[in-house]
């Protein structure tokens, strides 16, 4: 019997009888000879490649500049999480799907953004990080949805605060946050949250228990949480499309065949295989695989209704707009009033009101703790890896990005409504309106030029800063006011 392998043809028992009398070397050198070389080339231009196009697109993105944009919500906010919504559908707009030249020699880089809530000793504010670029995309948005909101660009609270662990004063705890089951599956969004209360539906905001959390920190402690989003195209709706299909028990039909694919993978695969067969005496299996019996297209009907739930969040999710994205939280504190306990448990406790037991939870893929072998070591330098990764809003370090789709995002992230009650959370004083028309000018502008034409009097006495100053004397570089 012979088997052909591309344009070879080997005989079975020739190669069998090779396999039982010769050496290890001489069996890895064929291997090797026949096309083992092919994967090795394969792997070694592949990891090049990545290496040039880490290297090109970091040349492109030297020069990118970052601004942090402080968002003071409405007092009286009614809007639901449905504003938000909205809002992240509409920096979808920021995705740009480059050509191979762009991709490789340009350096393309998707830009990103990242949606953060902050507590610094129980003062809570919203934050959003963006490339200096989509400025003005974020703003429109923004104030689209919540014209009375406050878009104030701040310093950013990360660079008073250490960077490498173990430090003489702070310690820190922080984690990565993901999907427990596959993308297709959602989480619990801002529907499930509403009651009937007789003819009114009223939203129980996630955002109270979310905010609670923040607020039950003291001082000399900060609690950060980070949402990384970037834009994507619909390819991932394929691989949900396809998992749907899996749920409900439908043949998933395959890619055409790949000639590289079927040569350097499927053609040695299935020689290991017929030769494992003839060696163990097994039948072969294609034969009894072939004949499958002819039935129904998919098993929808011998499904529970709790199962065709599932089916149907899951392709309510994949009929909205998807980000990449990576959620991380963070805890920094000096040492003498360090209590993780006290900051780490609400904030998983408060993300856990997420999580649909028959469908997707969030949990943490990815933290400090370290076990076995050289646990303080390697704890350390998961510590000093999240606070690179938070501070420079990196997506890749860590645990693996999900997707989740824009219902999602607002939900885990939005501000509270006027029913929820966090007495530090900074809001927007007063409402601005623009001048009535038709107001006079004339007497303001020879005032105006008076002002211009006057001599600048510079002063040596330095400005004083408008930062929180904690009881241990710790400057956060955080705004207020």
């Amino acid at each position: 019997m012979s088997i052909t392998l591309g344009t070879l043809t080997f005989d079975l028992n020739t190669v069998i009888e090779f396999f039982n009398t010769a050496s290890t070397a001489s069996i890895i050198w064929a291997l090797f000879s026949i096309g083992g070389y092919l994967i090795l080339m394969y792997l070694l231009l592949y990891v090049g490649i990545g290496y040039y196009q880490g290297y090109r697109e970091d040349k492109a993105t030297a020069n990118w500049k970052y601004v942090l944009l402080a968002v003071d919500v409405p007092p009286m906010n009614a809007q639901t999480p449905k504003a938000v919504e909205l809002m992240f559908a509409q920096l979808a707009g920021a995705f740009d799907s480059p050509d191979i030249a762009g991709k490789y020699r340009g350096g393309y880089k998707q830009r990103w953004f990242s949606f953060e809530i902050i507590s610094v000793e129980g003062y809570i504010q919203f934050l959003i990080w963006t490339e200096e670029a989509f400025r003005d995309l974020v703003e429109a948005a923004m104030y689209a949805q919540y014209p009375d909101a406050e878009v104030i660009e701040v310093e950013d609270y990360v660079t008073n605060t250490p960077d490498t662990f173990p430090h003489e004063s702070y310690d820190m705890w922080a984690a990565d946050f993901g999907l427990a089951e596959d993308n297709a599956y959602p989480i619990r969004n801002y529907h499930d949250f509403e009651h009937n209360i007789s003819k009114d539906t009223i939203l129980k905001d996630p955002m109270s228990a979310f905010l609670e959390s923040f607020s039950r920190i003291g001082p000399g402690e900060q609690m950060w949480f980070q949402i990384l989003i970037e834009p994507i195209s619909n390819s991932w709706k394929e691989d949900a499309i396809k998992k749907i299909k899996e749920v409900i028990g439908e043949k998933v039909s395959a890619k055409g065949p790949n000639i590289f694919a079927t040569y350097l993978v499927d053609k040695p695969i299935a020689l290991v295989a017929e030769l494992a067969n003839h060696i163990m005496g097994a039948e072969n299996s294609e034969s009894s695989s072939g004949d499958e019996k002819s039935g129904d297209k998919n098993e929808m009907k011998y499904m529970t209704p709790g199962q065709m739930k599932v089916v149907e969040l899951m392709e309510e999710k994949i009929s909205k707009i998807g980000f990449k994205t990576k959620m991380r939280g963070l805890y920094l504190a000096r040492k003498e009033v360090f209590k993780p306990e006290r900051g780490v448990n609400a904030l998983v406790g408060a993300i856990n009101q997420f999580n649909s037991p028959t469908a997707n939870s969030i949990v943490p893929k990815f933290g400090v703790s370290a076990s076995y072998f050289f646990s303080g070591s390697r704890s350390q330098e998961k510590k000093n890896l999240l606070m690179k990764a938070y501070k420079k809003r990196k997506i890749k370090p860590g645990a693996n990005s999900c997707v989740l789709n824009i219902q999602e995002l607002a939900t885990i992230w939005h501000f509270p409504m006027v029913h929820v009650k966090t007495p530090l959370i900074q809001k927007v004083e007063a409402k601005q309106s623009t001048p009535p028309v038709g107001l006079p000018m004339e007497h303001i502008a020879p005032a105006f030029d008076a002002i211009v034409a006057a001599p600048v009097i510079k002063s040596d006495t330095p400005k004083e800063k408008t930062t929180q100053t904690d009881a241990y004397g710790y400057d956060s570089g955080m705004k207020f006011g």
